[in-house]
């Protein structure tokens, strides 16, 4: 038996409770966990942004240790140190076939997957985003996990699962930001962290952070930021003046929320730039004319999962962590139990802090 968070319904309080994990089948793999990160979307998941099989073991952002393979698994073997990936990509999908891995059709069909039962009762557990990383340890499918770069303490490694990854492919992927460029970057959480990171490290001569919080300032011009604007209904106003009235060549919006769309797009140049990172409910909607679409010219493009390949991505990422370029302990403003979850939650609702990363 293993501790775990379960969310045992949507909108309901995680349970922090006792599981029984099955021995790995043909193709699966145990994993005994070393960190995991908190994530905006876990939040989403718990409150019905997102949907998701319940009662379900939360978490997608970790790493840890091999204990165990089931037949058929050679990619890994116990002992060995892996980041997890929750959307792993089937390889055969439409998207999959055009290169566009991280639009997989089937990525997150193992969420559906009764992986685990509760102690207490053998009632079923599903693996929130395939991968249940909010518990002491896990048993995943074979695609949900990648060998972890050599010289990334473990711990940090686990940010590389999510954050990071979307962080950095929204600059690189998505926006593919060039030397000289100004950026926006609006939300400065995990994501938005890893995203001014990833601005710097692509050249960008002006990097705005932009918040509702006036004390994450210092977050993120350790980030990366040259500027910092509070947010209110001036803001894109406050970005065009301090870009010679211009407005930046890309935004990139990590809160999910229309108003804050909205503004990233009003933030950019005629020309310009806005990706959006952010998960936003359906009921989040925004509105253009024609008429200014024709004028601005401005592109605005979702992106999910930073438009990454992880497989390719990590071993990048790694690099840009060894040399010093990248600082995944930066994004971290809180390391803490299982039972500190659900006070991240709360953290994340009221704007607080950047990444909350759970410690086993």
């Amino acid at each position: 038996m293993v501790r775990a968070a379960v969310l045992p319904a949507v909108g309901a309080p995680l349970e922090i409770t006792e599981i029984d994990l099955p021995d790995p089948g043909p193709g699966r793999v145990r994993i005994r966990l070393a960190a995991a990160g908190v994530c905006h979307s876990d939040l989403s998941l718990s409150d019905g942004t997102m949907r998701v099989p319940v009662p379900a073991v939360l978490g997608h952002e970790g790493a840890g240790t091999v204990v165990a393979v089931g037949e058929g698994v050679t990619h890994v073997s116990p002992g060995s140190t892996v980041v997890l990936n929750w959307a792993p990509s089937c390889g055969s999908c439409h998207a999959c076939t055009l290169g566009e891995v991280w639009l997989c059709a089937n990525a997150l069909n193992g969420a559906a997957d009764v992986y685990a039962h509760r102690a207490s009762d053998g009632s079923d557990l599903h693996p929130g985003l395939n991968v249940a990383a909010f518990a002491e340890e896990t048993v995943v499918p074979a695609a949900c996990v990648l060998p972890a770069p050599e010289g990334v303490p473990l711990t940090d490694a686990a940010l590389l699962g999510c954050a990071v990854l979307t962080g950095y492919g929204a600059v690189h992927h998505s926006a593919r930001v060039r030397a000289g460029e100004t950026v926006a970057v609006f939300g400065v959480g995990g994501v938005g962290l890893a995203t001014l990171q990833a601005a710097r490290i692509a050249g960008a001569e002006r990097i705005v952070a932009v918040d509702v919080s006036p004390a994450k300032e210092e977050l993120a011009r350790a980030a990366g930021a040259t500027d910092y604007v509070v947010a209110s209904e001036n803001t894109a106003r406050e970005i065009r003046a301090l870009t010679g009235k211009q407005g930046v060549d890309v935004a990139v919006e990590c809160a999910g929320r229309a108003v804050t769309i909205r503004t990233a797009w009003e933030s950019t140049r005629r020309g310009g730039r806005t990706t959006v990172v952010g998960i936003g409910g359906k009921d989040q909607l925004i509105t253009f004319n024609a008429l200014e679409l024709f004028h601005w010219g401005r592109t605005l493009s979702g992106c999910v999962y930073g438009n990454a390949d992880p497989a390719k991505d990590l071993p990048v990422l790694a690099d840009h962590v060894r040399a010093g370029r990248l600082d995944l302990g930066a994004l971290v403003t809180e390391r803490i139990g299982l039972d500190g979850i659900p006070d991240a939650f709360a953290n994340m609702v009221a704007g607080k802090g950047g990444r909350a990363l759970v410690v086993f």
